[in-house]
């Protein structure tokens, strides 16, 4: 009944030695002369000049909110259109309902200025 597992035990041990070992590696034989500069804060190419727990804008979040409905919106596309010769004119018809739908809520959010940044 043992045996059945040891193939089992082999790929988890090779699975953890190929994530382990480089970083292992890595960590032993990589050189360690760290310098004021590598130990200093870096941020976009220059020195942090705030808080890192500052608060963010909301509307940044809207707007990541608004780039994921709409990425969504094309993951929704690929396979209807792939699909659309065996699907034919009802899978176009809601395509074009869920489409309207969509145009809508982003006429919406333009109207609201959701999408402006100053």
């Amino acid at each position: 009944m043992l045996e059945n597992y040891l193939p089992i035990l082999v790929f988890v041990v090779i699975g953890v030695l190929v994530g382990v070992g480089p970083i292992a590696i890595g960590f032993l034989l990589g050189p360690r002369n760290p310098d004021s500069e590598k130990l200093s804060p870096y941020e976009c190419g220059f020195e942090a000049f705030e808080d890192a727990r500052m608060k963010f804008d909301v509307r940044y979040y809207l707007v990541a909110i608004l780039f994921i409905i709409f990425d969504l919106e094309i993951a929704f596309l690929f396979p209807w259109a792939v699909s659309l010769d065996q699907i034919g004119g009802f899978g176009f018809l809601a395509m074009a309902v869920f489409l309207g739908i969509l145009v809508v809520g982003f006429v919406y959010e333009w109207k609201k200025g959701a999408l402006e940044w100053e």
